[in-house]
């Protein structure tokens, strides 16, 4: 089964699962697709998390396929410039790109299929053409109105001189050239030769540093997941430079209350979700940076006794206006998701992203794609944890999720979304275990997204604790609930701020896979 947020990118996972090919070789495989289908939210250009559930050993391995700064930028020179944060957009954002590591690491690992078979149908239809999907399409036409003076941009994704329109062909010959350098050569089709050095060319050409030293000498590292118990649950995640270890911190908060007893999308229900995600959200911007930076309490944070004391902060009447962080001294976007399954039980969790939409805005025209702007969300207060450094991983928000029960991997999982990623994963996993939502139906259920905590660049949290966001669904009891508590609502009439979903669910008993993809993504499941 493959679970994606677009249909061709669905079609091709499965493709490769039916010619023999392994959950990694498909992730794969469809990801490049994305990078194609969806330049919005994902491509070669950005950073990518993975965890992978091996059948054969019982065993799950997490990838932190993130890139770092440039090595030839100090904290220095960026303060010398009077920032007080490093700007979204432009170069001086752009940190090295992770993906195509990322995928040699899991391919040489956990691959089947060559190398080459999993990026053909992508360059096939990158020069062919494919059809512009709806969500997709509005995504794009609102990326283009802010980011068509950026370099390069206009002359990749406007063709014509605009966006393509839902229903439309569009063709990136250039990222087929791309492509096709990294499926003969590897990570040095990318990281070395003639793509390193148009990435150079572009950032350093436009004010940025990165360099194809920074290219070449970048790795990917492989990691455990951290975990906590939840409903009779293990849920695991990736640990930090991600925001992972936030769902563990507030699925231990909630733990202590009978979510279950109350009715779903009261007024009761949607208060503790949303002063559970204010407490974790102060330690994620406190606490979470590269480890190898800085000393992460990991294991305090995620600890039972931990989140009981901060627990005892909720007032089940009274939304908190700014929670501080605890005291955990150690002993103190745009995203795209997928998760694939093969014949034999091994499963992947794979989250892909560009930030923020099409990352930087600032493209690499020779090869049709755009460069990420991770970069942007480091802090420069030189005593933060997250402070900028050189040769250094940024907080990151893209986090890949599982769920296990009694030793085996049960469910992948994950939302995409920025901030909503923790909020969103929540959401779903308490539908489904204290509500007894179906796989799709967690996701399809509407969602709250709080707004307004301290940030992990050091942005000061809003004054009067934030925004609460709904979606539609919600009745006018539970919004005349949430503002008597003192909660500032908003209610939303889209839903694309709201995250995508998709899963898939290893059904021990009947032998077969369940798959969910939701209605705020153009995508869906299937299988065979």
């Amino acid at each position: 089964m493959v679970a994606t947020s677009q249909p061709l990118a669905t079609e091709i996972g499965v493709a490769v699962l039916r010619r023999g090919g392994s959950a990694v070789d498909a992730a794969i495989a469809a990801n490049a697709a994305l990078g194609l289908t969806e330049p919005t939210s994902c491509g070669i250009g950005g950073d990518l998390f993975a965890i992978v559930w091996d059948a054969a050993s019982s065993r799950l391995h997490g990838l932190n396929a993130s890139g770092r700064s440039p090595l030839s930028l100090p904290l220095e020179r960026l303060l010398e410039r009077g920032l007080e944060l490093i700007p979204e957009r432009g170069a001086l954002a752009v940190s090295v790109p992770g993906a195509v590591d990322g995928w040699c690491e899991l391919h040489a690992r956990f691959g089947r299929l060559p190398f080459a078979d999993l990026l053909a149908p992508s360059i096939e239809h990158a020069r062919a053409g494919f059809l512009v999907t709806e969500v997709i399409a509005a995504s794009w036409a609102s990326g283009a109105r802010e980011l068509h003076g950026y370099p390069g941009f206009a002359e990749v994704f406007m063709p014509g001189g605009r966006a393509p329109a839902a229903g439309e062909p569009f063709l990136n010959e250039r990222l087929a050239r791309a492509y096709e350098l990294i499926a003969s050569a590897g990570r040095a089709g990318f990281y070395d030769g003639a793509i390193a050095a148009a990435i150079e060319q572009c950032v350093r050409g436009n004010g940025g540093y990165l360099g194809r030293e920074d290219l070449r000498v970048h790795r990917s590292e492989w990691v455990e997941p951290v975990s906590t118990t939840y409903r009779g649950w293990s849920v695991l995640e990736l640990p930090p430079n991600g925001q992972g270890i936030a769902v563990l911190q507030m699925l231990n908060v909630l733990e202590g209350f009978e979510l279950r007893s109350l009715e779903w999308g009261s007024a009761e229900h949607l208060h503790l979700l949303i002063e559970a995600k204010k407490l974790a959200f102060e330690d994620r911007a406190r606490f979470y940076a590269d480890p190898e930076f800085t000393a992460v309490p990991v294991e305090r944070l995620v600890s039972k006794g931990y989140a009981a004391a901060r627990r005892a902060l909720i007032d089940p009447q009274v939304a908190a206006p700014a929670p501080a962080h605890g005291d955990a001294a150690a002993g103190a976007g745009d995203t795209v998701y997928l998760a694939t399954a093969d014949a034999d039980g091994n499963m992947v969790s794979l989250i892909q992203s560009n930030y923020m939409g099409f990352g930087s805005g600032v493209t690499v025209a020779p090869f049709g794609f755009g460069l990420q702007n991770r970069g942007s969300q480091f802090a420069l207060d030189p005593i933060h944890a997250n402070a900028y450094a050189p040769g250094k991983r940024p907080f990151h928000t893209i986090i890949p999720a599982f769920a296990m029960r009694e030793g085996e991997a049960l469910l992948a999982f994950g939302v995409m979304g920025a901030a909503m990623q923790p909020q969103g994963q929540v959401q779903v996993l308490t539908n489904i275990l204290d509500f007894g939502m179906s796989l799709q139906a967690a996701g399809d259920a509407p969602r709250v997204r709080h707004e307004g905590s301290t940030e992990p660049t050091g942005a000061p949290p809003v004054a009067g604790g934030g925004t609460v966001h709904l979606e539609p669904g919600f009745d006018a009891v539970a919004l005349e609930g949430l503002r008597r508590r003192g909660h500032r609502i908003e209610e939303a009439g889209g839903r694309a701020a709201f995250g995508g979903y998709q899963a898939i669910l290893r059904d021990l008993r009947r032998g077969l896979y369940l798959g969910a993809s939701e209605s705020r993504k153009d995508g869906h499941a299937a299988g065979y």
